[in-house]
């Protein structure tokens, strides 16, 4: 950058100390001590005002940065939940993370040779005016040229920009596929059909950018064969006008030399001008996906009621969630009423409805038609936070995140360490968080994975108890423990459920048994009910299920 800027300024240091020089030696008026620091002086000034230029726009353009990226991880933190369908977890990392930093970057780059060279091109086309202004409108008739080449070759490199950014979701896409499914693959055989796969969309990849690197090349070429051509004709018009007179006076040799010169010189800063709509037009497009993120994730909305805490009575009015037209309804018309400390059991076939039911209770889902009520209030009417408060989720698919047990179990709240302890116990995990190097305070790393499956079920379990919400969803939350660790788990889910409202989700009769009530599902529909003894009497869908080999 520092030799870009200097091909501005060296040029000038001759024709500013010419004189000086002249007048020193012939008349005794320039000392040789002058001379260095003159050039020192212009060379100082030339630093200091691009020390300036680059840090202030680096200055603006990461305040920038910080800015948006904090304003779409605050987006993502609150978008509906259809954004994480519509999008992978890659794709929007990559979004947050990645594009706004390389176009921010791409951008500043771009600025400052802009901004540099653009002075330079303005100050040699006054030159070039002073000297001859006939001469300098045929320079002019190159710049619609240049810029219709820009235009175009910048559209085209847009388009391939995009593409590549898709490829490149696609291609990071797999790699996350594969890391967080590697037992599957070694155990299936798969790494040839991977491998395979990811060789394709790097080809892909790889062929887009060969296209962009084709574009954006042709630029700088094609707008020197302009230039060429226009330094042809001003040579070929000034010797026709050096047979006569311009403006009253001959074109001598000497004019003619400098408007040549400054002509010449004004190559250099129109070849890195042309080379400056590549990182524009790539940062553009890399902060043009960020920027698109934060308008087309809508926010969570919801109403205005709040409670300290609910009762935890539950009622689904005629409920039915469908997914789109060409998918059955993942609830058809379902209706419930769960009373407050009831405990209720969720059973049926895989694809019942049993998971989509209880994602209703928290907004993670919104239905299609039919109404759900807590404490007799709509869940529309409640305040999202306040709604969501009231519940605690352990689910199969456990999530940890890089911190600490402590952290881990208080998740959205201050660690009481006593707290802490009370619930790791009530989970079956004392002796062993007692055996790590740190106890609570041991980080669990990517997603607990130092963790067994069923420790790391146990701590979900010992989050959802530390919340102590009047209202707990328990889908498949034993599924995962040995024999003796779901006894001692069941023993203190007995206890801490007492007063609350349960829904459990579960196939293992161990946990079924202790429930109020079954509620048996069905291709979305609600097709049984009542006690585990009455249901196994009537001889219906689930004694069946519980009669099967697997069941259990």
């Amino acid at each position: 950058m520092a030799t870009l800027a200097g091909s501005a300024t060296e040029p000038l240091i001759p024709a500013l100390l010419q004189p000086l020089l002249d007048r020193g030696f012939t008349h005794g008026m320039l000392q040789l001590w002058m001379v260095p620091v003159a050039i020192l002086g212009i060379f100082l000034v030339r630093g200091i005002a691009q020390f300036v230029a680059q840090y202030a726009l680096a200055r603006i353009a990461n305040e920038g940065m910080l800015v948006l990226r904090q304003a779409l991880f605050d987006r993502v933190l609150a978008a509906e939940m259809s954004l994480f369908s519509r999008q992978s977890a890659s794709a929007i990392s990559n979004t947050v993370v990645y594009e706004v930093q390389t176009g921010s970057t791409l951008l500043v780059q771009a600025l400052l040779s802009f901004s540099r060279d653009g002075f330079t091109l303005i100050a040699l086309l006054g030159y070039l005016l002073f000297l001859n202004w006939q001469l300098t409108l045929i320079v002019a008739v190159v710049v619609p040229g240049v810029a219709w080449i820009m235009k175009t070759l910048s559209r085209r490199l847009y388009s391939l920009t995009k593409s590549s950014q898709q490829a490149t979701d696609e291609l990071a896409y797999v790699v996350e596929e594969n890391v967080l499914a590697h037992r599957m693959v070694r155990l299936h055989g798969a790494q040839a059909g991977q491998a395979e796969r990811f060789g394709k969309l790097s080809q892909t990849l790889r062929r887009l950018a060969i296209k962009s690197t084709i574009a954006s090349s042709s630029m700088t070429p094609l707008t020197q064969l302009l230039a060429a051509a226009a330094l042809s004709a001003v040579i070929c018009i000034a010797l026709w006008q050096n047979r006569g007179t311009v403006d009253n006076r001959e074109v001598t040799v000497g004019g003619f030399v400098s408007f040549i010169a400054a002509m010449l010189m004004l190559i250099a800063p129109i070849r890195r001008l042309a080379d400056v709509a590549n990182p524009i037009t790539r940062g553009l497009a890399a902060l043009e996906r960020g920027l698109a993120l934060l308008t087309d994730a809508v926010i969570e909305t919801g109403g205005h009621y709040t409670d300290g805490r609910a009762q935890g009575a539950l009622t689904l009015q005629d409920v039915t969630v469908s997914f789109g037209p060409e998918h059955a309804p993942a609830l058809d018309h379902v209706s419930l009423s769960v009373q407050p400390g009831e405990i209720v059991a969720l059973v049926g076939p895989s694809g019942a409805g049993k998971t989509t039911l209880v994602n209703l209770l928290p907004r993670f889902v919104s239905p299609s038609s039919g109404q759900i009520l807590l404490d007799g209030h709509p869940l529309a009417e409640w305040r999202l936070d306040a709604l969501r408060s009231q519940f605690a989720m352990v689910s199969q698919d456990v999530v940890m995140f890089n911190d600490t047990i402590a952290a881990n179990v208080a998740l959205g709240s201050s660690v009481d360490e006593q707290r802490v302890h009370e619930c790791l116990a009530a989970a079956n995990l004392t002796e062993h968080v007692a055996a790590l190097p740190q106890g609570i305070h041991t980080v669990v790393g990517h997603n607990a994975t130092q963790l067994s499956g069923g420790q790391r079920q146990r701590l979900a379990i010992a989050r959802a108890l530390y919340k102590d919400a009047p209202i707990l969803i328990l889908d498949e939350a034993t599924s995962a423990l040995d024999t003796e660790s779901e006894r001692l788990v069941q023993d203190a889910l007995q206890r801490l459920m007492h007063g609350r409202t349960t829904l459990v989700i579960a196939h293992r009769l161990s946990t079924i048994e202790h429930a109020d009530r079954v509620v048996v599902m069905e291709q979305g529909r609600i097709v049984e009910q009542g006690t585990h003894s009455a249901l196994m009497a009537s001889s219906g869908l689930y004694a069946r299920l519980q009669n099967r080999p697997a069941a259990g």
